[in-house]
C-alpha cells in the first residue's frame, strides 16, 4: 500500500496558527488601547494636579457671572431667590435665612430704592465654584446629611437631596453670583453691595456655620484675573471669626485681612487666626464706644501697612445688642460707615 499523505485543507492547516495570530493581534490592540488610556489619564492628571492655576484661569475667563449692568440699575445686588424658606426650616436656626428679602423690602417701602433698579445676579455654576472648591467637596453636598451639618439644621438630613439642592444650595449659589458680580460693579462705579453672601466660614474643602460656598475667596480670585486687581483688603466686621477666607487666602501676599470678632463664640478656629494680618478681638458685652475705638485704631494700622486696590467689606449685623449669636452690645445708632470712606 502506497503511503498516503493527507493534505489538510487551508482551514485545517492554518486554524491553530490563525487563532494564535488573532489572539496575538487582539492582545497588542488591547495593550495599545490601555496604554493610550493610561497616557490620557496621566496627561489629564498632570494638567489637573500640576497646573491648577491654568485650569482656574480657564474657568474664570469662561464664567458668565460677570455681565454688563445697565446704568439705570444701582449697585445693589439682590434676588428673591436668595431666601431659604421651605417646610419651616428657616425657624430651626437662630440665623435669619429670610433677612435679605426683608432688607430690600424695607429699602423699597421707605423710598430709598426702586425695585426695578436692583441688579439680579446669575447663579454660580459648578465650573464657577470649582475655581476655589474641590470636586470632592462639591460632591459631598450631594449628601443631605452634609448640608444639614453645614446649615446646622439637623432635619435637613432627612430631605431628598434634589430638594436640598433646589431649596437650600441653589439660594447659596445665587448669592455667590452676587458677591462675584459686586466686585466688578465696585471697580466700575466705586462701590457695590451684595445684600446676601458673606459666607466667611466656608473654605475650599469644608463648609460650616450656615456657609456652603466660599463666596469671598471666589470673588477675590475673579477680581485678580478679570479686573486686574493685585491688592485686596478684607475687612470682616461680622461678630464671628472669618475662618473660611483666612484659611483659603491667608498665605496670599496680595490679600490683607482685618478681622474684628468675638473670640468667645463659634468657630474657635485657632489655626486660621494665624493668617489674620490685623486681629481685633472684642469679647461678649463690648459696648458701642469700645467697639468704635478699637475699629478706628485697627483701620488706621491696616491702611498704613497695606494699600488696597479693592476692599471686600463683610458687614455682619450680629454685632448689635440683642443678637443671640454675636453677644456684643453695639447700639442700633452705631455710625460705622464714615470709618470706611476708602
Amino acid at each position: 500500500m502506497k503511503d498516503v499523505r493527507v493534505v489538510s485543507t487551508w482551514t485545517d492547516l492554518t486554524r491553530d496558527s490563525a487563532v494564535y495570530l488573532l489572539f496575538t493581534f487582539s492582545a497588542i490592540k488591547v495593550s495599545q488601547f490601555i496604554y493610550r488610556c493610561f497616557q490620557s489619564s496621566e496627561t489629564s492628571s498632570f494638567s489637573m494636579e500640576t497646573h491648577p492655576e491654568a485650569l482656574r484661569r480657564e474657568r474664570i475667563l469662561s464664567s458668565k457671572l460677570y455681565f454688563n449692568v445697565p446704568e439705570t440699575k444701582v449697585s445693589i445686588i439682590y434676588s428673591s431667590a436668595y431666601d431659604i424658606s421651605f417646610m419651616g426650616i428657616e425657624k430651626l436656626h437662630p440665623f435669619d435665612s429670610t433677612k435679605w428679602r426683608r432688607v430690600c423690602k424695607f429699602l423699597v417701602s421707605d423710598g430709598f430704592l426702586e425695585e426695578k433698579s436692583i441688579v439680579e445676579p446669575l447663579e454660580a455654576s459648578n465650573s464657577d465654584l470649582l475655581v476655589v472648591h474641590s470636586l470632592n467637596y462639591l460632591n459631598s453636598l450631594k449628601s443631605s446629611a452634609t448640608v444639614a451639618r453645614i446649615t446646622e439644621v439637623p432635619p435637613v438630613a432627612f430631605f431628598p437631596n434634589f430638594l436640598v439642592q433646589q431649596k437650600v444650595l441653589s439660594p447659596f449659589r445665587k448669592q455667590v453670583g452676587g458677591t462675584i458680580l459686586a466686585a466688578k460693579l465696585a471697580v466700575e462705579r466705586g462701590w457695590a453691595i451684595n445684600v446676601g453672601g458673606g459666607f466667611h466660614h466656608c473654605t475650599a474643602e469644608r463648609g460650616g456655620g450656615f456657609c456652603a460656598f466660599a463666596d469671598i475667596s471666589l470673588c477675590i480670585h475673579f477680581a485678580f484675573l478679570r479686573l486686574s486687581i493685585s491688592r485686596v483688603m478684607i475687612i470682616d466686621l461680622d461678630a464671628h471669626q472669618g475662618n473660611g477666607h483666612e484659611t483659603d487666602l491667608g498665605d496670599d501676599s496680595r490679600v490683607y485681612i482685618l478681622d474684628m470678632y468675638n473670640p468667645e463664640i463659634y468657630p474657635y478656629d485657632y489655626s486660621a487666626r494665624r493668617f489674620i494680618d490685623q486681629k481685633v478681638e472684642v469679647r461678649s458685652g463690648t459696648s458701642t464706644d469700645e467697639y468704635l475705638r478699637k475699629l478706628d485704631k485697627a483701620l488706621e494700622v491696616a491702611f498704613l501697612n497695606f494699600q488696597p486696590e479693592m476692599v471686600v467689606y463683610n458687614a455682619g449685623t450680629d454685632i448689635l445688642d440683642g443678637d443671640p449669636l454675636g453677644l456684643l452690645k453695639a447700639s442700633y445708632t452705631l455710625q460705622i460707615y464714615h470709618h470706611l470712606s476708602i
